[in-house]
């Protein structure tokens, strides 16, 4: 039985980390604290500074930044929000860019110059901005995530100065774990959820029939319908062309989970694909999403924010628990299949946030699937397979150990073979 404690923290991390985002969110971070430097500096700058962790540098470089009239990359992103980014709308900064305004952006750049370093810092997740004009200068700092703003400078003077501290938002996340919620994915007042979990069915699945409709990135989603009918490949095809959209600057909005738009689509969209052509209740459905965000924090929390593990292998493989919960998955079901969907797949890199994280979508949807399909048919990998041992939290823990610290060297090769096109 879950305790009161138990039960507000998990709305309440359901409610820090379900938030709406209009493009990728490591650009949109840079564009939310360019926004913000700018109105401490009252007016935009004569030049500019991006100082970016390597997650940053990486997530941010080569994505489409949304309402810049295809305007890629860091200095993009700055630019946008210092020339017409409102602060107040945090992670939908740029949501009301006009067209207008994207050729402004493109005339800022022209004239302001941005320089972009790299941020030497211990933390995954690091961003200050510097903005100047003429002698005035105005700073500002986000760490740990997306919109937290840890200090705010105008001409030397400390007008915000916050610790660094607490990973995503004020909920405990240590109470997260596997057995907890899955009874709290059961029992849960929907109410407590509803507005939450309808805005991730509507703006996730809006943005997934947009990217098979349109022409965007490598068109995965679309590719994928041409291959064959299944459900399973209808699943992965909708979850990949809500990614085709997004990372080519897609100015339709996405309920995001652990800090990306990618992992939210990953998550929601083929269990609602599933629960649509099971004709599953709304009941049914909500309480498998409640399930698959929790699963994907879960997984997500011990990796932080940003790492070179490819964050839709957990978010594929907490698809994969939703649509087992969906077919009246008990909890074996549900952590069995998890388990097989991280052994299949963990170890795929993030190489930042570009077209093809739409096949990696779709590959982390497939063993998520695929993990569901084996425990049906009486099949499992167990402790002693690999970086699988005894105990689903113990094998999250292993996964958070082998992307948090076992690929800190591999990101740095990463951004490495990323510059060799400069």
């Amino acid at each position: 039985m879950l305790n009161d404690t138990t039960k507000e923290a998990y709305i309440q991390i359901l409610k820090e980390e379900m938030i709406p985002a209009t493009g990728c969110t490591e650009p949109i971070a840079i564009a939310f604290g360019a926004a913000r430097a700018r109105e401490i500096l009252g007016g935009l700058p004569d030049s500019a500074d991006v100082l970016v962790s390597i997650g940053i540098f990486k997530n941010a470089r080569s994505v489409t930044v949304p309402n810049t009239g295809g305007l890629k990359g860091i200095a993009a992103a700055a630019a946008a929000g210092i020339v017409a980014g409102k602060a107040a709308r945090r992670l939908e900064v740029l949501s009301g860019l006009t067209p207008e305004d994207a050729a402004a952006v493109s005339t800022f750049l022209e004239s302001c110059p941005i320089r972009i370093d790299r941020l030497e810092t211990a933390l995954d997740f690091d961003i200050i901005i510097v903005l100047r004009r003429g002698e005035e200068e105005a700073r500002v700092r986000l760490a740990l995530y997306h919109t937290n703003i840890v200090r705010e400078e105008k001409n030397g003077s400390v007008l915000l100065d916050r610790p660094v501290s607490a990973e995503g938002g004020s909920a405990d996340r240590s109470l997260l774990n596997m057995a907890d919620i899955y009874d709290f994915a059961g029992s849960v007042d929907l109410e407590e959820v509803r507005d939450l979990i309808s805005t991730q069915i509507r703006f996730n699945m809006a943005i997934a029939e947009e990217g098979l409709r349109g022409n965007y990135g490598a068109n995965i989603g679309s590719t994928l319908l041409k291959t064959d009918d299944t459900l399973k490949t209808k699943a992965k095809a909708y979850a990949a062309a809500g990614s085709d959209a997004r990372m080519a600057g897609c100015k339709m909005p996405v309920v995001i989970n652990s800090g990306s738009g990618n992992q939210g689509i990953t998550l929601s969209v083929p269990v609602i694909v599933y629960a649509r052509d099971m004709n599953a209740s709304e009941e049914c459905l909500y309480r498998a999403l409640v399930l698959a965000n929790l699963t994907t924090i879960r997984l997500r929390t011990p990796l932080g924010r940003l790492s070179a593990y490819c964050g839709a292998i957990s978010a594929g493989a907490a698809a994969g628990a939703g649509i087992a919960y969906l077919h009246g998955g008990t909890y074996r079901d549900v952590i069995h299949t998890v388990v097989n969907a991280l052994a299949i797949v963990s170890g795929v890199i993030c190489d930042g946030a570009k077209s093809s994280c739409a096949a990696k979508i779709a590959s982390g949807v497939d063993a998520g699937i695929f993990g569901y399909q084996m425990f049906l048919n009486g099949q499992e990998f167990v402790g002693g397979d690999g970086i699988v041992v005894k105990g689903v939290e113990n094998t999250i823990e292993n996964i958070g150990e082998l992307g948090r610290v076992g690929m800190v060297g591999t990101n740095e090769e990463i951004v490495k073979l990323m510059l060799q096109d400069c």
